[in-house]
């Protein structure tokens, strides 16, 4: 038997796909070359954006074409945990109505568990490792905290194991993975920070680079920060800052003001001048006007990031943002996003 893993989306979910390849391999499955290859296909969600998901329905079309019902389809991943978890943005006959198809729909959890698993790791010398998962905060805009649930870490002297077993085998780069780091340790018992964990893992013989993403701007407090001046600890920082206007980013729900992004940044760098930063953006948020966009032009020309993630706003149902009436025009998204992936991406766009 065969499987094949299709995974859409963050690291997060290249990690968890990692895990579910090593259970089918436990279970005596091969991973087949292509994903019409395999009896059976996992297609592990990313529901972000809009776009992402359509690319799941089109995948989904594509292979129940080619194949018929002979391949066994499993969902999984945030569309699967935005319809089954705790926190739901619509529901699961909803989601099989669009997809009949598809013959499980079975969340992460349900696939690989909590509790530590091996995972098949897709490089030899670098390695994602999750420390927490969930996310409390409810950006308006966001889907995480619905299709990952409430924030929970793992604990602490499970991942130094983990990582000291990695740094046996002959790992040197660990990429600590969160939807948002910082969160780290604050539903433990004894409570534990993050920064604690960077210093910990700091100490590892045979790790020679610890990256981490995400890093939201509201908790990157200044143990943190001093933490992140170790030797070992990348010098690239991902903050996503989404936009550049105190109107906007508060009807985002985002607790902070370009000011205090800016002021955050000054403060990074006066501890670490070299460090390179890079974001996330949202272009053509409900509401959002060409003097609020070109505040966020400013705001970019001011830090200098060095990459972005730039995203045309797409309403989620079941979020906050989706109750506003997405009022730009999907052309002036687009000129927006060609201006900010020029400035920061360097990639010109042909119109």
């Amino acid at each position: 038997m065969k499987y094949f893993i299709k995974t859409f989306g963050c690291q997060m979910n290249e990690a968890d796909s990692e895990k579910m390849a090593a259970l089918f391999e436990s279970q005596g499955y091969k991973m087949a070359r292509k994903i019409e290859d395999a009896d059976v296909a996992v297609i592990n969600t990313c529901s972000v954006r809009e776009s992402a998901e359509n690319r799941v329905f089109g995948l989904i079309r594509n292979l129940t074409r080619q194949k018929g019902k002979r391949q066994k389809i499993i969902l999984t991943g945030c569309m699967v945990g935005s319809a089954r978890g705790e926190r739901r943005r619509y529901s699961l006959a909803e989601l099989k109505r669009k997809l009949p198809d598809v013959d499980e729909f079975k969340s992460i959890e349900e696939l690989i568990g909590e509790t530590q698993v091996s995972s098949k790791r897709k490089y030899p010398t670098r390695a994602f490792v999750p420390v927490m998962r969930g996310c409390d905060h409810f950006c308006s805009y966001c889907v995480v905290p619905y299709g990952r649930g409430k924030e929970r870490s793992r604990p602490f002297d499970e991942i130094v194991c983990e990582i000291e077993e990695l740094a046996k085998r002959g790992y040197k780069e660990i990429t600590l993975l969160g939807q948002n780091v910082n969160s780290y340790g604050k539903n433990l018992k004894p409570r534990w920070k993050f920064s604690g964990l960077l210093r910990r893992l700091h100490q590892i013989e045979g790790i020679k680079r610890i990256s981490f993403i995400t890093s939201n701007p509201w908790d990157l407090t200044d143990d943190i920060i001093e933490a992140m001046s170790l030797p070992k600890i990348d010098r690239y920082l991902h903050l996503p800052v989404q936009s550049g206007d105190d109107e906007i980013l508060k009807e985002m729900n985002r607790p902070y003001t370009a000011k205090g992004y800016l002021d955050l940044v000054k403060k990074i760098r006066a501890k670490i001048p070299n460090i390179k930063i890079g974001t996330d953006l949202i272009v053509g948020f409900p509401g959002e006007t060409k003097k609020q966009f070109e505040n966020t032009v400013k705001l970019c020309q001011k830090v200098g990031f060095v990459k972005a993630y730039i995203a045309r706003y797409s309403p989620r149902p079941g979020t906050a943002a989706f109750k506003l009436k997405d009022n730009v025009p999907p052309e002036e998204k687009k000129r927006r996003w060609q201006i900010l992936e020029n400035l920061i991406n360097h990639v010109k766009v042909k119109t």
